[in-house]
């Protein structure tokens, strides 16, 4: 245990923000430096816990207690060898990961849980700069192919551990650049893409190959890929967006999020979709819309207002639910802090009706109506309606699974029994495996929408099953079953 009375003599602490009114006008990381003492003074409230509910809570089953004590203890070079022991890629999960193990901590169930997300963060940032990351490429080769499709940190996660294993990994992306979201859907604010350029370059130095703008089942067909490669992960995400059917949703200036977002992280500085100087929407109060936020914002949006169908969050958690579950409360990202800066809005319990045209087609403003909640099927409240303006609209409302393009259809007709399930994602049994001999599915697509850290969980552990598949046994480590169900 780091400090017996840590948890007793030390708060919880965080970074401080950069000034509003300086970071949005750069698109750097929004955080400042975390000082050494600050940091050791976080680990040192973890209590290591005779049953670490953070493991739990981490779909990865971060060693958290321990690299917390050695934090602590000064042993920097150690701690990031429990970090990679469970984790690919802490340098994304520290960064983007909503915690779910901050809401499992034992310490939290009447105090501030540790900061456990800054502690890794800082832990794998230190061991770039000090060179302690570096490439691990297989001792032995085994002569197996295998084939990745999607570069997302599913997909990256299983590559890695494949490549590592001794087999031959190629990586299949139709973008132009390899990461998925994390290249194109997350802003640079939240995450530089220096952070995934450095892994990848790892990556390559291992032995991962990366083919870039491949749109699988159209350039390489399904039968071709099946006759070059012993098997395959499927890892290309849950793309199929959740869409506004509602009159006027065709007018210009009405974009889906993943319409908005990948142009303007391509182009920090020319967007061929631009908020400047235009009355912006965001319709959708999750962390994609946080992100539509803060993108409009750095962009000059002249106003932006976010939208959210369901009422407001409570501040603390509710009684239905209790620790160590992860609790739904109301969350003041920095793209939120931005907004309010900036005189914005967050509007709760509000549903569009209607996009409104201007002489030109363009969107001009929406119809909005305030509804009871989701208890009452969100019924509309008399004398609520109004408008807003609205020259830019941008829908982040979620995802309802995997596309059903060419690669799943033709996987689909190959299949012995049903290839996809009840939800529309793609069926795997209890090793990852599809209905499809020697095909695997990790993370969105066969989950669902869901967080970072189970689409890294389950491409390390698509990736053991792969193994054990091409070599009939496997030394890599499982971290959860496709069954297992979330806290979070």
């Amino acid at each position: 245990m780091a400090d017996p009375k840590g948890f007793l003599t030390h708060d919880r602490e965080l970074p401080a923000r950069r000034p509003v009114d300086v970071r949005i006008r750069d698109w750097r990381e929004v955080y400042e430096d975390f000082p050494k003492p600050a940091l050791t003074r976080q680990a040192a409230r973890c209590m290591d816990c005779g049953i670490p509910f953070c493991h739990n809570g981490c779909p990865l089953g971060n060693l958290i207690p321990e690299w917390n004590d050695l934090v602590y203890r000064d042993d920097w070079r150690e701690a990031v060898e429990r970090l990679h022991a469970t984790n690919n890629f802490p340098e994304f999960t520290g960064r983007l990961c909503p915690a779910p193990c901050e809401a499992a901590c034992v310490l939290g169930i009447n105090a501030d849980p540790v900061s456990i997300k800054r502690v890794e963060v800082e832990i794998i940032d230190r061991a770039f700069a000090e060179g302690w990351v570096r490439p691990q490429p297989p001792e032995r080769k085994t002569g197996k192919r295998v084939a990745v499709v999607g570069s997302g940190p599913a997909g990256l996660a299983a590559a890695q551990q494949l490549t590592r294993a001794g087999h031959d990994v190629v990586v299949f992306e139709r973008a132009d650049r390899i990461g998925g979201l994390l290249r194109y859907g997350i802003p640079e604010f939240k995450m530089e893409k220096r952070h995934l350029d450095r892994r990848l370059a790892q990556m390559e130095a291992e032995g991962t190959e990366f083919r870039t703008g491949v749109n699988v089942g159209v350039d390489v067909p399904v039968a071709r890929l099946r006759e070059e490669f012993d098997a395959i992960v499927l890892a290309g995400g849950a793309t199929a967006w959740r869409d506004l059917p509602v009159p006027g949703r065709e007018l210009k200036g009405v974009y889906q999020a993943m319409e908005y977002l990948p142009p303007a992280n391509r182009d920090l500085a020319a967007s061929p979709i631009s908020a400047e100087g235009k009355h912006v929407v965001v319709i959708g109060g999750g962390d994609t819309g946080a992100d539509c936020v803060g993108t409009a914002i750095r962009q000059g949006a002249a106003s932006v207002t976010q939208l959210e169908i369901m009422p407001r969050p409570p501040a603390a958690r509710p009684g239905s639910q209790p620790w160590p579950t992860y609790p739904m409360l109301f969350k003041m990202e920095s793209a939120h802090e931005e907004l309010e800066a900036g005189g914005g809005a967050r509007v709760y319990a509000a549903s569009t009706t209607e996009f409104l045209a201007d002489e030109d087609g363009n969107v001009r403003a929406l119809r909005l109506v305030d509804v009871e909640g989701p208890a009452a099927g969100f019924r509309p409240i008399p004398g609520s309606e109004r408008e807003v303006p609205a020259e830019l609209v941008t829908l982040a409302m979620g995802f309802l699974g995997p596309e059903r393009g060419p690669l799943l259809t033709g996987l689909a007709s190959l299949a012995s029994r049903d290839f996809f399930d009840a939800r529309g994602n793609v069926a795997r049994g209890a090793s990852y495996e599809t209905a499809v001999e020697g095909v695997f599915a990790a993370g969105d697509m066969g989950r669902g929408q869901s967080l970072i850290v189970w689409a890294i969980a389950e491409g390390r552990s698509a990736a053991a099953a792969v193994d054990e598949y091409l070599s009939g046994r496997t030394a890599l480590p499982v971290a959860v079953p496709p069954t297992a169900r979330p806290l979070v």
